[in-house]
């Protein structure tokens, strides 16, 4: 019987990716946390000895269907079409998970979600799931999920309640990696910086997002999913969070929805990228049969 042994909210912003004195002249004379914050992740992830990384994936837009890569593994070199004066030569190696995305697709079959899993060789990358492979050196095999761009709140949940049943009836320990920021609405393209230290918070695209942001973080710390999940089409949709926030509700959905309890460890300070809010989040769940995942 497979089992969710943890999880986490991750950034994989571009910059992340940059050298280590370009971060640091960006961040007039400190690199960004969230780098330091991937390798705290990498600890907490080594601690509980995952077999498979499921990677929810906001770049990976689709239509339609939630969709499971059932590709065996990947290799190659990623230039990204977004920015490629910035993110490219990421070279990339890593293993898939075919077998549990197929599981994935049965039990979405059972349960009539529209779930698909795609074994495509050609299917291109997406620098939410390079980056984070990349940045945690992952080991593990790779199970990348899309991001359902015609879904609602619901539907992202009900996804992600098919694959944490998937998990179950597989043989695999699994950490959820929900790939992507908090609130999204990037700074103009002739953007004038507010504080020296471009991962400063004062650099995020409003006040009202950083404030938006650090009072989700504050409810995930209590470990209050029901909260956000219900304020999710009225407030934070509306923000809003990257992929529609499909990254979160997936990663939720699969660990019991509104039931969930398990309370989101701050592992990295939360920073401006462009205009949006980042940090990255682990979630311990609670051992099997002592409460709701």
């Amino acid at each position: 019987m497979g089992e969710i042994v943890g999880a986490a909210i991750v950034s994989h912003h571009p910059g992340l990716m940059q050298t280590d004195d370009f971060r640091v002249q960006m961040g007039a004379g400190a690199d960004s946390d969230l780098v330091a914050g991937a390798k705290r992740l990498r600890a907490k992830i080594d601690a509980v000895k995952p077999d498979v990384l499921v990677i929810f994936d906001t770049h990976w837009l689709t239509t339609g269907y939630h969709l499971y890569d059932a590709g065996a593994g990947y290799a190659g070199s990623y230039l990204s079409d977004e920015m490629p004066w910035y993110l490219y030569g990421q070279d990339y190696d890593y293993q898939g998970a075919p077998d549990l995305a197929r599981l994935c697709q049965t039990v979405a079959e059972e349960r009539s979600v529209m779930g698909r899993a795609i074994d495509a060789p050609d299917l291109p990358r997406h620098y939410a799931t390079i980056n984070v492979v990349n940045l945690l050196k992952a080991r593990e095999k790779i199970l990348t999920v899309s991001n359902c761009q015609n879904c609602d709140s619901e539907h992202f949940l009900e996804s992600g309640a098919v694959i944490g049943e998937a998990i179950k009836q597989s043989p695999y320990r699994v950490v959820l990696l929900a790939s992507g920021a908090l609130s999204h609405k990037f700074n103009g393209i002739n953007w004038v910086q507010k504080n020296p230290r471009i991962y400063h918070p004062e650099n995020v695209s409003s006040l009202e997002n950083v404030e938006s942001d650090r009072e989700a973080v504050a409810l995930l710390a209590e470990g209050r999913h029901d909260v956000i999940i219900e304020r999710f089409p009225d407030v934070y949709r509306k923000v809003p969070w990257e992929g529609l926030g499909g990254h979160y509700l997936q990663m939720v959905g699969a660990m019991g929805g509104a039931a969930c309890r398990a309370r989101g460890e701050p592992i990295s300070e939360y920073e401006n990228a462009r205009g949006t809010g980042n940090i990255n989040i682990w979630f311990q769940p609670e051992p099997q049969g002592e409460g709701a995942i």
